[in-house]
């Protein structure tokens, strides 16, 4: 019987399929080389534009810092103008109330009562002077409560001198009143009403000792 020897057949077969194997790993790390290096490249472009988006944001938010200091200056700048226009509001108010005052000073004093100091401030006046009795105060007192310029009196003291310089008019006194505001539609209106009856204007002579 004839006999046939099968391994060099085998032997060469396995070392094919090594070979292939081989060559199917190869193909195999080179695909997941050319992968990673695919992925690598993408991530890398992503990062780049991340990169990119990110400085301009900030550039871009500079820009709006920049713009908010311009308009945190132009805030104080209005502010500061405001405030302005207000003190120059102020004034021409106050130019007005300050005739309109003296005027009403000058119509409210009564017989028997003289003014020595008065003293401003803000909206507070304080008025300081002599009177015969207490009941010259009083009749001043209401006649500045009449007044559409002077508000409500508030009186500090009234007493007696301690020294007798001045006989006629013994009594010391003192009061604040808060001055009343006015619309300029008021003003004109009071400006064209004429004296409160019943409240006496004060004689020059009396008008010309106030200080």
């Amino acid at each position: 019987m004839a006999r046939i020897n099968l391994l060099p057949w085998r032997a060469e077969r396995r070392a094919v399929r090594k070979r292939e194997f081989l060559v199917m790993l190869g193909m195999a790390g080179a695909a997941g080389v050319a992968a990673f290096i695919g992925a690598m490249t993408w991530m890398s472009a992503r990062i780049e534009n991340q990169i990119d988006r990110n400085n301009y944001m900030q550039a871009q938010i500079k820009e709006v810092e920049k713009k908010l200091d311009e308009i945190k200056e132009l805030d104080k700048t209005r502010d500061k103008l405001l405030r302005r226009k207000q003190v120059i509001e102020q004034l021409q108010a106050s130019r007005s109330q300050m005739v309109h005052m003296f005027d009403e000073l000058v119509h409210t004093i009564p017989e028997g009562v003289r003014l020595t100091s008065l003293k401003q401030v803000g909206e507070v006046l304080t008025l300081e002077g002599v009177a015969q009795s207490n009941a010259s105060v009083a009749t001043y007192m209401r006649n500045v409560e009449a007044s559409p310029w002077l508000g409500h009196p508030d009186l500090r003291k009234t007493e007696i001198k301690k020294s007798n310089s001045e006989k006629r008019m013994p009594y010391d006194f003192s009061m604040d009143v808060k001055l009343r505001k006015q619309s300029a539609e008021e003003e004109g209106a009071d400006g064209a009403k004429p004296a409160a009856a019943g409240t006496p204007a004060a004689p020059p002579a009396q008008g010309a000792k106030q200080p």
